[in-house]
């Protein structure tokens, strides 16, 4: 039964979180970043990621009810913010950095913000990622031993992230100022598609709640 129970956790937290395509969205929003400050990036992204989930492993549904807030409306907050970013993505945030294309000043703020959103939150600790760590703590039951396995799996997934965003920085210097200016704008299209997708579950959920 435990075996059962890690298998399947361990599944569907790397598949809610898919690291492998966090890759292309992580060169794309710390393009100008040298490599200590994309580091810092990934490692504060992971923290902040792994507490959102280890939270709401815990005590999410509790809160969730509480607040009177569902998952549907996490979805659509989501992607609607998502959608900003994917939008700033395409267009390079003309209004705010015409002339800083190629060369962005990189301060400590937009390292932070950048790792707290939209990598942390949504992109890692999103809708998906969030719900699945719910449903899985209702599977344990309160057991304990149940309840740490899930908080070590958690772990694991957010460190399989961390290696991703690693590795992406490689990626970043094959590509050059070029391709990773090419990459953003297609990413930033996906990504609109994406945070669209994101926005119209929660619609769908919100839609067949019993409660309406």
């Amino acid at each position: 039964m435990l075996f059962d129970y890690i298998s399947s956790a361990l599944v569907t937290l790397l598949v809610t979180l898919d690291p492998p395509a966090l890759a292309p969205m992580f060169i794309s929003l710390t393009r100008g970043m040298n490599a200590e400050e994309r580091r810092r990036v990934s490692i504060r992204a992971a923290i902040i990621a792994f507490c959102i989930l280890a939270f709401f492993g815990l005590g999410g549904e509790i809160l969730l009810r509480l607040l009177g807030v569902g998952i549907p409306a996490f979805r659509i907050s989501g992607g609607l913010l998502l959608f900003w970013i994917a939008f700033e993505m395409v267009f390079e945030r003309r209004n705010e950095r015409k002339q800083h294309t190629a060369d962005v000043a990189i301060t400590e703020d937009h390292i932070r913000n950048v790792a707290a959103f939209p990598l942390a939150i949504p992109l890692m600790a999103g809708p998906g990622a969030i719900t699945a760590t719910i449903l899985l703590a209702g599977r344990a039951d309160g057991n304990p031993v149940y309840l740490g396995f899930l908080i070590a799996l958690i772990a694991l997934g957010v460190v399989c992230c961390f290696a991703v965003f690693m590795a992406a920085e490689r990626v970043s210097r094959m590509l050059g100022i070029t391709g990773n200016i090419v990459l953003s704008r297609l990413l930033g299209v996906i990504l609109a598609g994406l945070a669209v997708q994101f926005v119209i579950n929660g619609a769908e959920a919100l839609f067949r709640s019993p409660s309406l």
